[in-house]
């Protein structure tokens, strides 16, 4: 009977989330619509800023309920509606909405001046599978519009709260995992495609507050204590598995410091934790860890067992001369212990590029 009774609260919640979604859909449908009639009232000089304050206090006044329309609020609407009119995976909305607006001013006399606002929907787009919290966060803190959609993206994937993504941001995950991307092992590159953005260059474990000097272990403790966010920095798709995994091989037993499973790429992956800088022997051990993985634990659907080698600093030039003839799905990355400096890694970004 209890079970009967479990099962009624889950039809009640899974009504509940599904209510919240559509609240948020129509919210975020509103938010864009409210930006882009007032953003076009700006533009054709009908209205200046006295106008949207007017407007702000007449909200308030004669509907005191509604929250979220006060000056502030009905400028983020125009700044959410600009950051977003023209790209590609909201555009084609516009676009169609666009195409009916000049049908309207052909037909219309050039001396009819009186607006009449087209509303849009972009119900359909990825904006409005995010809360509008999360949204004000990316489109008023990311710059470019490459970085929007892979915030946009990476919380919609992630589930990130707001806490959870405001992190993300503050770490400059954008950079590092783009510039991680440029410099990826070509045989992680073919295991899987869906291999990019799996992994960083670098990451920042600025949660840990680990006194100096600190060494293998106290990092692997510290990892192990903050999990939570330890898997925040990794990504969602990790699942820990367990630390010092033991491998048997021959009458000997080996032990992986970090032993995590990746959903997405269907493989697990072996972290090794290094409290100094990076040397080319730490490799042989590594990859002797990914045959015994690939032999002993690995399924027959499963790909082949990739190793990240966490180390406190690395000389990018002796990294790609120990990787370049291993045969091994081995990454190595370093970690810091503050946030980065993020205008150093934009620098660093613009210069893969040009």
């Amino acid at each position: 009977m209890h079970q009967q009774f479990t099962e009624i609260i889950s039809l009640i919640q899974q009504s509940r989330n599904k209510a919240i979604k559509a609240v948020n859909v129509e919210l975020i449908n509103l938010y864009w619509n409210i930006g882009a009639y007032i953003k076009q009232k700006i533009s054709v000089a009908e209205w200046g800023d006295k106008t949207v304050d007017e407007l702000a206090k007449f909200i308030q006044k004669n509907n005191p309920e509604l929250k979220g329309f006060n000056q502030r609020g009905l400028y983020r609407m125009i700044q959410f509606y600009e950051a977003y009119a023209n790209v590609e995976f909201v555009s084609p909305v516009v676009r169609q909405i666009q195409n009916a607006d000049n049908q309207y001013d052909k037909i219309v006399s050039p001396v009819v001046t009186q607006f009449e606002f087209l509303t849009q929907d972009i119900t359909k787009t990825i904006l409005v599978q995010l809360s509008w919290t999360n949204n004000l966060i990316i489109f008023s803190r990311c710059k470019t519009e490459e970085e929007r959609e892979f915030y946009l993206r990476l919380t919609i994937k992630e589930k990130y709260s707001k806490r959870e993504l405001e992190r993300q941001i503050n770490s400059a995950v954008f950079e590092r995992t783009i510039i991680s991307n440029s410099k990826l092992p070509e045989t992680l590159k073919e295991i899987n495609a869906g291999f990019t953005n799996a992994f960083k260059d670098s990451y920042i474990f600025d949660f840990l507050n680990l006194p100096e000097p600190f060494n293998e272990s106290d990092l692997k403790k510290g990892l192990i204590h903050q999990m939570k966010k330890f898997i925040l920095e990794l990504g969602k798709d990790f699942l820990f598995i367990a630390e010092e995994h033991t491998l048997q091989v021959g009458n000997s037993d080996f032990y992986v410091d970090l032993l995590f499973y990746h959903r997405g790429l269907q493989c697990l992956v072996a972290f090794e934790l290094k409290a100094h800088k990076f040397k080319p022997e730490h490799l042989g051990k590594l990859n002797f860890y990914l045959e015994a993985l690939d032999r002993d634990m690995k399924k027959p659907n499963e790909n082949p067992s990739i190793g990240i080698l966490l180390c406190k600093d690395k000389d990018s030039e002796v990294v790609k001369y120990a990787l370049n003839r291993s045969l091994s799905p081995t990454m190595v990355a370093e970690y810091q212990m503050q946030l980065p400096d993020k205008r150093l890694l934009q620098q660093k970004l613009h210069e893969l590029f040009v």
